[in-house]
């Protein structure tokens, strides 16, 4: 009995350990508002700005192939924005 729960516990942790969480992103450019001070001077970004540029980053190349988005979102400081929050700019 004791040699099926320890078989039981050992396969839901593998089961566990392979399931990875994905959530759907919402595409808002109004959530990287935390982030007009960084990107348009050269103050450093806050966590909140952070947080939502990591939240956004599957968006940034659809915000880059509209026309009036792209010339916020690919920009020198929007880039530098991202690398000091420490996520890699896409390339589209």
């Amino acid at each position: 009995m004791k040699a099926s729960y320890a078989a039981v516990f050992a396969v839901v942790m593998l089961l566990l350990s392979q399931t990875q969480v994905s959530t759907a992103v919402t595409c808002s450019p109004a959530q990287l508002s935390p982030c007009v001070g960084a990107i348009t001077s050269s103050s450093p970004p806050s966590g909140l700005c952070c947080s939502k540029v990591r939240q956004q980053k599957p968006c940034l190349c659809q915000y880059m192939k509209n026309p009036y988005l792209r010339k916020f979102v690919n920009t020198p400081n929007a880039k530098k924005v991202a690398s000091q929050c420490r996520t890699p700019f896409p390339r589209c």
